[in-house]
């Protein structure tokens, strides 16, 4: 066991792969799509994975013209809104939730307000006051623009943030930002997350205290 902990202001979570896992959700419908475009599934979830929906379309279907990949992009996210069956949220993700001031955390994703909401809901998981959702920014993950957004909505610095995230496109994103990144092999091999300042073997594995301003994250080994 090689147990390590962090000291910060606010954690900013991820919400696909990190706090619930819409994997049996997203891989239906996502893998139906890719095999209506002659597309191999495998590689289009990987691609997918941690990067806004329309952002995804363009990389995996560039012949597509924009009004295609417009209407592709509507198709997959109006489908994940209202296909919630097997989605299930992370053990341990609603206590560390529960541990954190209200005012200390919120979630940084990938998808749109509408989505995050209604995954949120259906896991039983709060939703917070304010969050930033791919509605909120010009620049998707890797970009650092979703979680300097993150930390401004909750009125911290950004280096005074640890992020959780279970994409390597959400761990550059974050590191971008100056943030450290707590990395969750739920999506990515271990291999494929290297870059983050630590790996833990799993939400459940991490532990929140809060006392004066200040948040004390544990993550309990073995770590990466």
């Amino acid at each position: 066991m090689n147990d390590r902990w962090f000291e910060c202001a606010a954690v900013l979570f991820d919400l696909d792969g990190t706090l619930v896992d819409s994997t049996k959700v997203v891989g239906r419908i996502w893998g139906e799509w890719a095999r209506r475009q002659g597309l191999d599934p495998d590689w289009v979830m990987h691609i997918a994975h941690g990067q806004r929906t329309y952002d995804s379309v363009k990389i995996v279907a560039p012949y597509l013209t924009v009004e295609e990949q417009h209407q592709a992009f509507k198709d997959i996210e109006g489908r994940e809104i209202v296909e919630t069956d097997g989605l299930v949220v992370f053990e341990g993700g609603k206590q560390l939730l529960e541990s954190l001031p209200p005012n200390r955390w919120t979630i940084v994703t990938s998808g749109t307000r509408l989505l995050a909401e209604a995954r949120l809901r259906a896991a039983g998981l709060p939703v917070p006051g304010r969050m930033i959702t791919a509605d909120d920014v010009e620049n998707g993950k890797p970009h650092p623009e979703p979680y300097l957004k993150g930390a401004e909505i909750l009125g911290v610095a950004p280096e005074t943030c640890i992020v959780i995230e279970d994409a390597p496109s959400g761990i550059r994103s974050a590191q971008a930002a100056s943030m450290k990144a707590i990395a969750i092999p739920t999506t990515y091999a271990i291999q494929d997350l290297q870059h983050a300042d630590v790996i833990a073997p799993d939400l459940a594995s991490l532990s929140a205290i809060a006392s004066n301003g200040v948040i004390r994250l544990t993550v309990r080994g073995p770590l990466h």
